[in-house]
């Protein structure tokens, strides 16, 4: 039987359009409300600042890296092509995934304050496209720390209002990560008027502040884009931090992804994270239910 192109198109469409509505279809969406977290690692806290920390995130046993774009001495050196491919290709090799971009270097060359900071995160937004990473985590601590500072966040909201749309083309997301309470990261928010702008939060860093992290996580959601997990010397688990309430704060805003440890290892995160892998996997499975 032949059929003209909208004969063809009307009634594919009917058929698609029964299958989703079918029964025999639902265990498959269901599954997909089960997608779980992924645990990764940060390449600062692996102590390997270039591609072989992929080989150690596989030896972990975790499921990829957040990797740092670089520095000031090496031009931040993740714009750079070859340097892109050669993280790329480590990640393939080894059967893991780049699980995140972050400007650390932003602690030490302030967003608020220099310039050079500014076009590095409107760089880094075409490097996470390049890598296919969705959250670029924007770091204000130490010389970058907002806190009790007016003019600071002031200026850092006037760059945001610039770069956000950009981000927001791209389909990526600004997480800013800082000693500010949830209240304050909320009104950045508010005022930068952006989706592509949201709060990068860290439980270890929180509880130092005093803070509530599990009211905290709930009062964040919708602008909650990834987590870091670390409890100051403590290992995770035997600390101050109750990641069994974090994993239900984390159900509460309907929080599913990565999950990138910053824990402390004093005998080395090769020996030291495994374990803590271990345990998290337990909390916050890839696959829920």
């Amino acid at each position: 039987m032949n059929l003209d192109r909208r004969q063809m198109i009307t009634r594919t469409g009917s058929a698609l359009l029964a299958a989703l509505c079918a029964p025999a279809v639902a265990p498959l969406l269901a599954d997909a409300d089960k997608r779980g977290f992924k645990i990764g690692a940060c390449d600062w806290s692996l102590r390997k600042p270039d591609p072989s920390c992929m080989a150690l995130a596989k030896q972990i046993g975790l499921d990829g890296v957040q990797i740092n774009m670089g520095n000031a001495e090496n031009r931040m050196w993740l714009r750079r092509p070859e340097v892109q491919k050669a993280y790329l290709d480590a990640a393939a090799q080894n059967g893991v995934e780049i699980g995140g971009l972050a400007l650390g270097e932003l602690n030490n060359i302030p967003l608020k304050s220099d310039p050079r900071a500014a076009v590095w995160l409107v760089d880094a937004i075409d490097v996470a496209k390049a890598l296919g990473v969705k959250v670029i985590l924007v770091a204000q601590f130490y010389k970058g720390d907002l806190k009790n500072d007016p003019a600071g966040i002031g200026r850092t909201v006037e760059l945001l209002q610039e770069i956000a749309p950009r981000a927001e083309r791209a389909g990526v997301i600004l997480g800013l990560e800082n000693y500010l309470s949830a209240e304050e990261n909320l009104e950045i928010v508010r005022r930068v008027g952006s989706p592509a702008v949201q709060v990068y939060y860290d439980v270890g860093n929180s509880t130092d502040k005093g803070y509530d992290i599990y009211k905290e996580i709930r009062m964040l959601k919708g602008q909650f884009c990834e987590l870091h997990v670390k409890d100051g010397d403590h290992v995770l688990g035997k600390g101050r931090i109750n990641f069994e309430k974090v994993r239900e704060a984390l159900d509460e805003i309907g929080y599913r992804g990565w999950i990138h440890i910053e824990a402390a290892a004093p005998n080395g995160p090769a020996k030291d994270y495994p374990a803590t892998a271990e345990y998290l996997r337990r909390l916050f499975p890839r696959q829920i239910g």
